[in-house]
This record gives C-alpha cells, structure tokens and sequence, in this order.
C-alpha cells in the first residue's frame, strides 16, 4: 500500500460509484478547472483525473467509470477493478445515492473485498428525506465498519467532510476493519477448497481468496488468468469443482443480499406501506405508452423553441454587432495592403471561422438543456419510452442512450455504444447514430432555417429532426431484417428519482462543451476557412474564376439533380471536416457580394426548394471527419466503417434528390 511513504506525495484517490449517483458532482467540487480528460491506456473509455487540495496535502483523484458490480462483462468493469487492484490508490471513495442504498450496495459488497480502504459517501440525503427515507449515517457507519458521510452533493454540503475522512483513512490505514459479506452456507467450504488449490500460486496484485470468489462467479477474465498461473494438474482439478457447483453463484449473491440487509436494518427507516412519492406520481404520465411519448416530442420541441426564442436575437446582434463591423474595419485599416492580404483576413479568418463566433448562443442554449433533462433524471425516462420502438429497429433498449447522445455530438454516441452486449446490436446502433442530428448539424439548420424560411423555421426545422428519426427508423428496420439478425435482449436499466438540477454541473457541461467547440473552431474550422478562401482566391482574384469554382462546376450535372448550384454543393462537401464548415464555407461563397451580408445574400439568391434540398442533404450527409474515425475504431474495421458511410452518402443524396424533384413536380419554390 502506498500509504506507508507519507504524505509529501499524491495521494490517489480512487472515486467509484454506480451510475446516476452523482460522482460527477462530487468530482467536479473536489478538482475544480484542475481536471483533464484522455482515455484509459490500450481503451477507448474516457479517464477523467484531477487534482484537489485539501489540509495541504495533494490529492489525485480518478473518476473511475460508473458500473454497477465488479464482474469483467465490460470495459468499464475491468477498467475500475484493475485500476483498484494493480494501480492500487490510497483509497476508494464510492458515491451511493441515499434513496435507492440496497441496490448500491451491491457494489460496495464487491468494493470490500478488493485490499483498499473504502469511504462511503452517502449523497442526495435530501432526495432520500423528500422519499419518506430516514437514514442513521452513524448507525450504518458502525454496521459497515467504514466511514459514512452524509452528503447533498447539488448543494455542496458534505463534500469537505468526504475529503477529510478520506484523508483519515490513508493516515489510518492499519485500523481499517470492514465488514465484509461472506458466501451462503451451502458453498462456504467449496470457497475454501479452490482458494486452497490457488495456494501461493496466484501473483501479486491478486490475492487467492479473491480469485477463487470470482472463479465461483464464472467470472471469464478469472477463468482465463488461473488457467496460465496454475499448472495443468491443480487447474483440472478447480474445473471439476466449478462443474460441479455451477450454483455456488446464487449462494455469493445471497451471501450479499443477506449482508446488504443486516447493514440497513437498522440504520435505515422506510416510508410506510402505500405512500405515493413524487417520483411516482410523475413517472405515471412520464412512462406512460402515448403521454409519455407526446412528453418527449413536446420537451424535443420546446428545446429547439427556446433555441430560437432565446439565441436567435443574440445570434444576430453578433452578426451583425460584432463580426459585420470588424470585418469592415479589417477592410478599412488595409486599404492600402496586397488585395490578397485584405482578402485573407476578412474573408477568410473572419468571413469564415469568424461567423462560428455566432453558433455559441445556440450551442449554449442547446447544451443548457440536454444537462437539465440529465440532471434532473428526465432522460432515462426517454430511453424507457423509446424501449419498444428500439425493438421494433432490431435494436437492444440500452441503444437509445448512445442514439440519444447522438443529438450532442456523434462521436459520443458511436462510442456509446459500447454497453450494448450483442456484437450485432453494437455494430447497427454504429451505423445508425449519425442519422441523430448532432449539435453541429442542429447548429447548422438553426442557422440556416430563419434565412430561408422566416417564421415557418420552426416547423421547417422540427420537420427535418423528425424526418432525420423516420429515416433512422427505416435504415434500422432494413439493417436488422437483411445483415443483422443478432440474438434481441430485454432492456433492463436504473430509473433514477426525480431531483432538483445542480446549477454547477450544468454549467461545468456547457463551459467545458462550449470551450471544445470554440477551440475547434479556432484550429481545424479556421485552417479550412483559409484553405477554401485559398481556393476561391487563387490563381486569379474572382470567384468565378478560382479553383473552387472549376471544382463545383464539374458536380453540375449531380447539382442539376438535386437543386444545388456549385457553390451549395462546395459547402456540403466542406462539412465533412466539421458540420460548422458549411456555415463557415457559405460565409466565403455568398458574402463575397459587395454590400448584402450573407443572412441577406443567401435569401434573395437560394430558392426554396433548394434550400429544402441543401437542408436534407446536410442533415443526412456523411457524418465528420472525427466520427469516421470513431467509428473505425470501435467496430476494429474498415470494411464496416466504408460500408456506413456510402449508406450514408446514398441516403443524403437520395433524400436531397427526392426533395427537389417533389418540389419541381409541385412547382414549389423554384423561383
């Protein structure tokens, strides 16, 4: 243990916990902006780590990944094992939420088992008090044998006393005593018996006991490290006890829900029979089959009314208040400069990257909200609503999680969809997340839909995120009936109580979103707006005749078909780099008009009907750059990866050429 070489070191802090429960919260208060994220080494799940300063000492503190046991069936478990028993911190802090403790107490079962010292930090009191839940901290304390500190995480209340003990417990280590859950009586001596084969033949950092508890489980990842530790003779005689008690799994989970009992008994008070929580009454509309999914189109809705109601006039007043006149002061304060130097700054640093100055009230907005449904356990209601259509895509209910992810950001969402276990499952959900219109895209037809359809955009732009989802539905119909026929799972997940939204963790979400996508458009988004305006430039001043022009002249034919001039088809190609970029890419193809901005430009120049196929195309267009290589690799092939994204591409482009020829057929906006 690392705790013997004293305290002018780190000290590691290990923070566990299931899902839903605020770890978080809790993170975020002990670290601050001393925080940075990456990914676990050789995976793909993200590692969250930072610092906190606590009684002059230096903590380091891990976010582990939120999972409900320690058993290898995921990433995420082995992750937050193998992290507690090879790295193995000073301490472990694990966040239970206080209404819903037996269940989260499974996991400490497990917790206590590992040879780390463990405090337990009892979050959401208030949530559990406004459940008719009276909890004994101390008295639960004393029955677990480890510190217990009553926490409202939301408010942050109890959060220096969570430190404090943790603190305690790496000075006091050698006092460390828990009351661990032992197996059911029937398999206590077949324990014994394997933990007696494993003998001293189990290395460091693992200790026999424990693997011979996690062989009992059928634990695979145990299976596979005893056969390579063990000799071939010691090993067959462990099989032919596991095979013969295949059952001594029921008498471990008995062995600790008898544990769990004995611990709240006592220290925890119950709401008497027949009392309707808040929760409950709630849950009655929020889960119901036809109001609970007219709640979600309706709150999807009022999502995109605030974007507009709210971020639309700010948009504006930066457009024209502040990216409009510094681009003419550029203009003025060059007037003597090389046409091209003029050319670069103002159109294409600030025509280009600088107009993406004007997404950041919209994004706020947007984000604001998904972290509001989030916080205040909205959104696992959705997932449950959207369990029975799922199934109806060929698709496991736990995939509306990462789809629904998907509406942030893509990449999110094709990772997401690692806590799908069926391989087929896994691959369509891949597939089918950038049909989710990501914020990006949402960013893009925000922007796009007041210029082209005044005040029907509302409707325009709900039109086009439920067609997005029709379109979704149908691909996953086809996929599931045709290349996928995986093995259909029931959908089992946590509903977590309804509580009240903690105004710093949204705005830690929307800083740290926003803050990611200012910087890429201060990279990636404002490197491509000085190619494209290279391209629109060069070899001869005049965009007609510039290199971009010969490109999109030689789509006409494909544009002809669709509805687009050169230049729209040049601003959907540009999206590939990033979805902003078609903005970005429009700015530099229609603001080059002397004396109209481009909100004025691309209305008296774009029709309707090809405005309804530039906006289909976008919405269904191959995802970014970063998705594909997401998407690369997490299905570990290009094969897969190609293959989405030509459906993508038929799909976009099939859609905008359909638009098109309705409306031409219509005679509807060809003027």
């Amino acid at each position: 243990m690392n705790q013997q070489s004293g305290e002018s070191r780190p000290i590691l802090v290990g923070l566990a916990g299931q899902p839903n429960v605020g770890k978080s919260t809790v993170f975020n208060l002990l670290t601050g902006l001393r925080q940075h994220v990456g990914n676990w080494p050789g995976k793909t799940v993200e590692r969250r780590e930072g610092i906190a300063l606590f009684e002059g000492v230096r903590l380091t503190i891990v976010d582990l990944p939120g999972t409900y046991s320690l058993t290898a069936n995921s990433p995420e478990e082995r992750i937050a094992r193998d992290f507690i028993l090879k790295e193995r911190p000073d301490v472990v802090v694990m966040i239970v939420d206080a209404a819903a403790l037996e269940r989260n107490l499974y996991l400490l079962s497990e917790l206590l088992l590992l040879p780390v010292p463990v405090v337990l930090g009892l979050n959401m009191m208030d949530v559990a008090r406004s459940q008719g839940i009276e909890i004994e901290p101390r008295v639960l304390s004393v029955a677990l044998g480890i510190p217990v500190v009553p926490m409202v995480a939301s408010r942050a209340q109890g959060v220096a006393e969570l430190a404090s003990e943790a603190l305690r417990m790496v000075r006091q280590a050698g006092e460390y005593k828990p009351a661990r859950p032992a197996i059911a009586e029937p398999h206590r001596e077949v324990l014994a018996e394997v933990g007696s084969l494993l003998g001293n033949q189990v290395p460091s950092p693992y200790q026999a006991g424990w693997v011979a508890m996690k062989l009992l489980e059928g634990d695979q990842e145990a299976i596979a490290l005893a056969q390579r530790w063990l000799p071939e003779a010691s090993w067959k005689q462990i099989e032919a006890l596991l095979a013969a008690h295949e059952d001594a799994i029921l008498d471990i989970a008995a062995g600790r829900y008898e544990w769990i009992g004995r611990m709240v008994r006592a220290a925890v008070k119950r709401p008497r029979l027949g009392q309707i929580s808040l929760t409950d009454r709630l849950d009655r509309y929020a889960l119901h089959p036809v109001w609970g999914l007219i709640l979600l189109l309706g709150v999807f809705a009022l999502v995109f009314a605030l974007t507009f109601q709210i971020a639309g006039p700010v948009q504006d007043w930066l457009d024209t208040g502040v990216v409009e006149p510094l681009r003419e002061r550029v203009i003025r304060s060059l007037t003597g400069a090389p046409p091209w130097l003029s050319g670069l700054l103002a159109d294409g640093v600030l025509g280009g990257a600088g107009i993406v100055v004007t997404f950041v009230p919209i994004l706020v907005i947007f984000f604001a909200a998904l972290a509001l449904l989030e916080d205040t356990g909205y959104l696992a209601r959705a997932a449950y609503v959207m369990d029975r259509y799922m199934h109806r895509l060929g698709l496991h209910g736990k995939s509306f999680l990462p789809l629904c992810l998907g509406f942030g950001c893509n990449v999110p969402a094709v990772m997401g969809a690692r806590v799908i276990e069926s391989r087929s499952g896994r691959l369509l959900t891949i597939l089918l997340a950038p049909l989710v219109p990501c914020s990006a895209r949402l960013l893009v037809l925000a922007f796009l839909a007041p210029i082209f359809f005044g005040e029907t955009a509302l409707l325009v732009a709900v039109g086009f995120v439920a067609a997005n989802l029709i379109v979704l539905a149908i691909a996953g119909i086809g996929l599931s009936r045709t290349l996928f026929r995986g093995e259909r799972m029931f959908f089992i997940m946590e509903m977590p109580l309804y509580h009240a939204p903690n105004g710093r963790t949204i705005t830690r979400f929307v800083w740290h979103n926003t803050r990611a996508f200012l910087r890429k458009a201060g990279s990636l988004i404002l490197a491509f707006s000085i190619l494209l305006w290279a391209l629109s430039y060069f070899p001869v001043p005049g965009l007609e005749n510039s290199y971009l022009a010969r490109f999109g002249h030689s789509l006409a034919p494909l544009g002809e078909w669709l509805g687009l001039d050169w230049r729209l088809l040049v601003a959907l190609l540009a999206s590939f780099v990033a979805k902003e970029n078609a903005i970005a890419a429009l700015g530099i193809l229609y603001g080059s008009e002397a004396g109209t901005g481009l909100a004025a430009t691309l209305a008296a120049t774009v029709p309707a009907a090809s405005a309804l196929s530039f906006l289909a195309a976008t919405m269904l267009f191959i995802p970014c750059a970063a998705t594909v290589a997401v998407m690369h690799q997490e299905t570990g092939s290009w094969r897969w990866t190609l293959f989405g994204v030509t459906l993508l591409l038929v799909i976009a482009l099939g859609a905008a050429a359909l638009v098109y020829q309705a409306c031409r057929l219509l005679g509807f906006g060809m003027a």
